[in-house]
């Protein structure tokens, strides 16, 4: 609006700026003048109406602008104005000449658009989706990006690139670098904080950190993959949230994973440095990629978790999975690491002798054990996904090993782990979940070539360990020796519940029973191992919520919850969080004995319209998370 009618020849002119020290030729300040219809740097003002005192003028910026907090200046004649509110320009994926432009709309409302979602955990043979809200448009979650990107080392002229930003935000997640959102712990112990199995939500942690601007206590990868899939899609950049199971953690980067055994099957930590976690969880977003070969364009790797310093941060990526998937590790950010977590051989070693004389023996070769039902949430639909594809060829094909062999061409040494297959015999063992409060019961299943009678011994060792590989305790071993007369053979062993019970409650984290087993043939000295992982099953709990909901009134949801393991269930606690409630809701409901059912109302009052995700979760010492869900569709 203007106090008086403008000239036909009066100048009207924008300024547009961003960051500090605003100049021209960084692209930081650009001027257009409506009387000319000129264009900076791609971008133009035309005047869509003129009433006199009242001018409507449609603005375009450049697809390549930098993104961040602009100020608007109005010139007039001598008369110079400022506008009262800034605005936040984004990169855009509906616009074809935007280096993330995602062509497919249902592609846009999922990754850009879609404010809440699912995390994969679990191990691959029992996968299980946890609900999380993302949140990319609550208040002050733009903001808080925008401030990270601002807070980051990147130069202004680099805000334009989405490859630099998006590897920039990956760092800025972690306090493992400067002013970094949230502190990782996998320690067990989160005194001080939030443990990181009661988050299901970016939202308050971004809030929290953009209020007091310190880090915020505690988080493990899925919490990381989430805040960074919810800063990149309130910055514009496509994202997903990517889980894969069985992942590896190559810290010798020679591209295998090296576990190591003593005689009776129990991991030797000091020599074993490499892990494999049940689950990793890390991010995907969606760029172009001029800066490498045509080809590589699409889905790109990041992981914000701590693991290793890349150019003197923790970050990884973004890695392009076109070549992930081919072994190209030179390509790109990081893409040896991300190739050997979803793609390494896995080698166990059976140590034996005394310190300094010791000797080495491998006893399983796994070329296909490791980067497991590749997880996403699929488009439009809530259910699980299995991207595996996109990062690898399926395992056993000749091209998945000719990557691998590519992959090798480019260490700065020779791939020297040479394997002779031990064919005396095939190791499986039958069993995957556990009933929590019922005996452990494995049963190995050796299955001989040959019929000829024959001494076999079998040792074994059985942990309690978190998703990372970390022991919590140690359970037991088996050694026995049989004699095996027919081709197939059953070695069954078990484990009281009083041997594990005890210690589900020493850490706040969800924990596994992880058995390595080592087979040895007496008669030829052959040997041969083979590990599983077991997890514990967890009684499921019913919510009752209507389907629709008015705004600012009571919302009854009504928790029903049946103890059916054989142990009490001590410090139970419910929480209900939804992106249309004002807060997070908790409540402490004590102990629940065998077999009895605890029923309770909760009262939610939603405070936003449309359709909303309740989200009801349930804890204890010995159950760390179980989930219920809801969508109410609010009205006014």
């Amino acid at each position: 609006m203007l106090n008086r009618p403008l000239g036909a020849k009066q100048q009207l002119k924008l300024k547009f700026t961003v960051g500090p020290n605003p100049s021209v030729s960084k692209h930081t300040l650009v001027e257009l003048n409506l009387r000319t219809s000129s264009q900076s740097f791609g971008w133009k003002a035309t005047i869509s109406s003129d009433s006199g005192k009242e001018i409507t003028v449609a603005i375009t910026s450049a697809p390549n602008a930098i993104v961040g907090q602009y100020n608007l200046i109005v010139k007039s004649g001598i008369h110079t104005f400022k506008a009262d509110d800034n605005f936040y320009l984004l990169f855009n994926p509906w616009c074809p000449e935007d280096l993330v432009f995602l062509s497919s709309e249902e592609e846009r409302a999922e990754y850009i658009l879609n404010d809440t979602g699912y995390i994969y955990m679990g191990f691959f043979k029992h996968i299980r989706g946890k609900p999380w809200n993302f949140g990319q448009f609550e208040k002050n979650i733009l903001s808080c990006s925008i401030f990270l990107l601002g807070e980051s080392y990147l130069k202004m002229t680099e805000m334009r690139d989405p490859v630099l930003v998006a590897r920039t935000m990956c760092a800025m997640v972690s306090s493992a670098n400067r002013k970094g959102v949230l502190t990782g712990n996998w320690s067990g112990n989160y005194s001080g904080g939030t443990a990181p199995t009661d988050w299901t939500s970016s939202v308050s942690i971004l809030q929290e950190y953009y209020r007091t601007k310190k880090s915020v206590n505690y988080g493990q990868c899925w919490v990381f993959s989430g805040i960074l899939t919810t800063v990149l899609r309130a910055l514009g950049i496509p994202a997903r949230s990517v889980t894969a199971f069985e992942s590896a953690h190559d810290t010798e980067k020679n591209l295998t994973v090296d576990i190591y055994l003593n005689e009776m099957g129990k991991t030797i930590s000091s020599m074993t440095k490499d892990s494999v976690w049940n689950f990793h969880v890390w991010t995907d977003a969606w760029m172009k990629r001029p800066d490498l070969p045509q080809g590589n364009d699409g889905w790109q790797a990041l992981d914000g978790t701590p693991q290793e310093i890349s150019q003197g941060i923790f970050r990884c990526g973004p890695s392009p999975l076109s070549a992930i998937r081919k072994g190209n590790v030179f390509l790109g950010y990081d893409t040896k690491f991300i190739f050997t977590e979803v793609n390494g051989d896995k080698l166990i070693w059976l140590v034996r002798g005394a310190t300094g004389d010791e000797k080495f023996t491998i006893i399983a070769v796994e070329t296909g054990s490791i980067g497991k039902n590749i997880s996403t949430k699929a488009v439009g639909q809530d259910r699980r996904h299995d991207i595996t594809y996109q990062y690898k060829y399926p395992e056993g094909s000749s091209e998945e090993r000719e990557a691998m062999n590519h992959a090798h061409s480019f260490l700065s040494f020779e791939n020297f782990h040479k394997f002779a297959p031990v064919d005396f015999a095939h190791l499986s063992i039958r069993e995957d979940t556990v009933q929590l409060g019922k005996p452990i019961i494995i049963t190995l299943v050796i299955e001989r070539k040959i019929s000829v009678s024959q001494h076999i011994t079998v040792r074994a060792s059985m942990d309690l360990q978190t998703y990372t590989g970390r022991d919590v305790a140690h359970l037991g071993t088996l050694d026995t020796k049989i004699y095996a007369e027919k081709k197939v053979t059953e070695v069954v062993f078990t484990l009281d519940p009083e041997k594990y019970i005890n210690s589900l409650g020493v850490v706040d984290d969800e924990v596994v029973i992880k058995a390595f087993v080592i087979v040895e043939n007496k008669s030829t000295e052959e040997l041969k191992g083979i590990e599983a992982t077991l997890c514990f099953l967890y009684p499921d709990f019913t919510i009752e919520m209507p389907d629709t909901g008015r705004l600012g009134q009571e919302l009854p949801c009504i928790c029903i919850f049946k103890n059916s393991l054989t142990i009490p269930l001590t410090d139970i606690r419910f929480s209900v969080e939804s992106l249309g409630m004002a807060s997070l809701q908790t409540f402490d409901k004590g102990t629940l004995q065998p077999n009895m059912t605890l029923q309770f109302q909760i009262k939610c009052i939603p405070v936003k319209t449309g359709p909303r995700k309740f989200i009801i979760k349930f804890t204890s010492k010995q159950v760390k998370e179980i989930h219920a869900e809801k969508v109410v569709l609010i009205t006014k």
